[in-house]
Parts: C-alpha cells; structure tokens; sequence
C-alpha cells in the first residue's frame, strides 16, 4: 500500500493544478465569510443570526473547488490517457481508488483547517464591529469548535464524494455538473416542494443542507437534525459514492 500512496502523492503534488486550487479553496472560504459577515448587524436586543454559520459562510463556496480538485484526481487521468499506465504499474484498483482518496483527504484536511480557522479569524472582529456579542464568537467554546472541526470535515467529505462519482463517471465536466448540482441544485429543488414532510425528508438527505447543521451554534432545536447527525448524511453519500465508484472501476476496462 505504501507504493500505491507514494505514487499517488507524487501525482497530485506534481499535478500544475493542485496548489493553485488548494490556494483558491483558502481564498475563497475567507473572502466568503468576511463578506457574509460584512453584510449583516445585530442590534443591542439580540438577532436571529448564527454568528459562527455566517463567519463560514465561505465554505459553500470552497466546496465548489474542493470537488474540482477532487474530479481532476481521477477524471484527469481519463482524459489524458494516464491512466492505463496507472492501472499497468499498480494493478490492484480498489488500492489505487483507496490511496486516491487518503491523499486526496490528507490535502483538503490541511487546506480545510488552514481555510476555515483564518475564515473565523477574519470575520470574528468584522463580526463584533457589527454588534454581535464575543461570547457567541470564542473559538475555545465548544459550539464554535464543533462548528469549525465539523466545516473542516464537511469539506473532506465532499472532496471524497466527489472522487467516487469521478471515478463512476471518468468525465471531468460530467463529473464535477453532478457534484455541483447535488449540492446546489438539490437545495433549489427543496424550496419548490409545498409538502412540508416532503420538505423536511428532502432537506435531511441533502448532502449540503444537512452537512451544513454542523455550523450551528444556536437555535439547534429548530434543526431536523442534530448537528453531528447532519455530517453523517454527507458521510453516507461519500461511502455510497466511493463503493459505487470502487465496483465499477474494478469492472469496466481502462
């Protein structure tokens, strides 16, 4: 296995790409949340805001790129040909699938953490110039680090839900249309339902929507899910997407 990872290492460090996108999933994350943050107040009797879901705001945004990186992981090779020299060197693919997607992690776990503890840093004094109390913005409380421990997962989530339908679909533009319409287009989709029940269960297996409940630090009652429950459904979808992706990799030629 350490051959498959080191091979796959090389390949994404080396790839042009790779640093360029890891830097733009950092720019991103923080750009979005400063701004969030610079469009919103809380007056002196309290607001109906989130401080902590506002401040990392950016990671809808970072999303986006974290599943370009992703797609370019697996797809890249499809369209260069590369990867039957891949398959030719490294012949177990389910091995090959797996050290894609622990390098793959490893990076957007850096990128992630880098991107969403500089996203709190930035918005936190934007946030309190706006009246928002500091009470609701210590990153030591344990609501604010499950926030931002569970965006940091979020991302990697994504990044592997997005390698496995690489994998499935080995197209990089037909790829990365199916995980940005899953994750944007699904939540439009939920606000066209009339039926509140419909509304509700579709809201619970949106990857985004409920993913997302992990950044909330009030009002958790109003949820339909938990906050950490919420990440399992993103998780789920990874899992189904990775096994979907592993199978038909070891069926379908090259």
């Amino acid at each position: 296995m350490r051959a498959y990872l080191h091979a796959e290492w090389t390949k994404l460090r080396t790839a042009p790409s790779t640093v360029p996108l890891l830097a733009t999933i950092i720019l991103l994350t923080v750009a979005g949340g400063a701004a969030a943050s610079a469009v919103v107040s809380c007056a002196a009797r309290g607001c109906g805001y989130d401080p902590a879901r506002i401040a990392l705001f950016g990671v809808q945004v970072g999303q986006s790129v974290v599943a370009v990186l992703a797609v370019l992981t697996v797809a890249g090779e499809y369209g260069t040909g590369m990867v039957r020299l891949t398959l030719t060197a490294m012949p177990h693919r389910i091995k090959v699938l797996a050290a894609k997607a622990i390098v793959l992690a490893g990076l957007t776990l850096a990128a992630g953490s880098a991107a969403v503890l500089t996203a709190m840093l930035v918005a936190r004094p934007i946030l309190l110039d706006r009246g928002f109390p500091a009470g609701l913005l210590t990153l030591t409380s344990g609501p604010v680090l499950r926030a931002v421990f569970g965006s940091v997962l979020y991302l990697t989530l994504i990044a592997l839900l997005s390698l496995g339908i690489a994998t499935a679909v080995r197209d990089s533009a037909a790829a990365v249309g199916a995980v940005l319409g899953l994750l944007h287009l699904f939540p439009a989709v939920i606000l066209m339902i009339a039926d509140a029940g419909w509304q509700r269960l579709a809201w619970q297996i949106s990857p985004m929507n409920a993913g997302l409940a992990v950044q909330a630090t009030t009002g958790l009652s109003s949820l339909p899910l938990t906050p950490w429950a919420g990440l399992g459904v993103p998780a789920a979808w990874a899992a189904a997407a990775l096994l979907g992706g592993g199978l038909l990799l070891r069926a379908r030629d090259a």
